[in-house]
């Protein structure tokens, strides 16, 4: 009798770009079958990204799936917050023949990720003295701004979502109140996403450039290519103000982070995800990051303590999913 060996189906679904996968478990880590990368607009619906992915990939017996989403997750059904899509375990489930499938929210499911990363897909901001029974916590800015809890129950973290990204941004400099005030001008209120995301180098860029900008004409870009644009010039120190905004947006990210750190006890490690990070390194360890993330009195000391890394695995959330899809299959 021949063995056939479990398979899963993991998806990473974000506001631009969305990763489908087939898996195997794996001795650590499930081990990539087949993984392909779609612009998510392009389809009408999660399931119709599926249906195609399947018929590419060769048709299989599936044992579970698991899909990280840009959104809150209820009931086992998100509205993702900036794509027009409605996604149901159930329906997904009945539709492939899937034992299981579980809906998470797109940090929840990085999240599982954190335990199975190697060290060379990791890049230390701060060396810190991780306590073995804390908990942790990951932020990742890309198209917006994701956050998520990592509870240590019993040794290990189980991740816990949250709409961090959309609660108030907190400014702590002149500069940054001045931006506030724009922001609220502009949109009525200005939340975590506005400044920390790939837009939110946008708005920061604008925000800076009231005459327009030498090197990058950012509002004739489209958003999706602008903040590389903006964020390459300053990197290459081509213009004080794009440097001015890469500046802000690593201390409000590294700010951000000490916030969550804070809310969560994250003693155990902050883990920075997310497309951004991985662009901007030399920026996040020139020290603005930490900086900001520390200064925070009373807790300075209690900060300076934590483990802080920079996730640089592009595929961390496919990776979480099918991790977590790992765990279902076998409960």
């Amino acid at each position: 009798m021949w063995y056939i060996p479990p398979m899963l189906l993991a998806g990473d679904i974000g506001g631009t770009k969305t990763l489908l996968g087939l898996f195997q478990p794996g001795g650590d880590r499930p081990e990539p079958v087949v993984v392909r990368r779609y612009t998510t607009l392009d389809f009408d619906s999660l399931d119709a990204m599926i249906a195609g992915f399947l018929k590419e990939a060769g048709h299989r017996q599936l044992d579970a799936a698991c899909f990280g989403v840009a959104g809150p997750v209820v009931g086992g059904t998100a509205r993702l917050t900036n794509v027009p899509w409605r996604i149901s375990a159930d329906e997904t489930q009945e539709r492939f023949g899937i034992a299981q499938v579980r809906l998470l929210n797109d940090l929840q499911a990085m999240g599982y990720s954190v335990a199975v990363l190697r060290d060379e897909e990791l890049a230390v901001l701060q060396e810190g003295d991780a306590s073995p029974d804390g908990n942790g916590a990951i932020i990742a800015a890309g198209t917006g701004l994701g956050e998520a809890l990592l509870h240590n129950i019993d040794g290990r973290f189980v991740p816990a979502s949250s709409e961090g990204g959309h609660a108030d941004y907190a400014p702590r400099t002149d500069r940054e109140i001045a931006l506030l005030r724009e922001l609220v001008r502009l949109h009525g209120r200005a939340q975590n996403e506005m400044v920390l995301s790939g837009p939110g180098i946008v708005n920061i860029h604008r925000f800076l450039h009231p005459h327009g900008c030498p090197v990058v004409q950012s509002t004739e870009l489209d958003e999706a290519d602008a903040p590389a644009e903006i964020t390459t010039a300053a990197l290459e120190r081509r213009c004080p103000q794009c440097v001015e905004t890469l500046d802000l947006f690593v201390g409000a990210y590294g700010a951000e982070a000490g916030n969550l750190a804070l809310r969560s006890l994250a003693t155990a490690g902050v883990y920075v995800g997310g497309g951004i990070a991985p662009k901007i390194l030399p920026a996040l360890k020139a020290g603005g990051f930490v900086d900001a993330f520390r200064d925070k009195d009373p807790m300075r000391d209690l900060l300076a303590a934590v483990p802080v890394k920079i996730i640089l695995n592009p595929r961390a959330g496919l990776l979480g999913a099918a991790t977590h899809a790992a765990d279902i299959a076998n409960a």
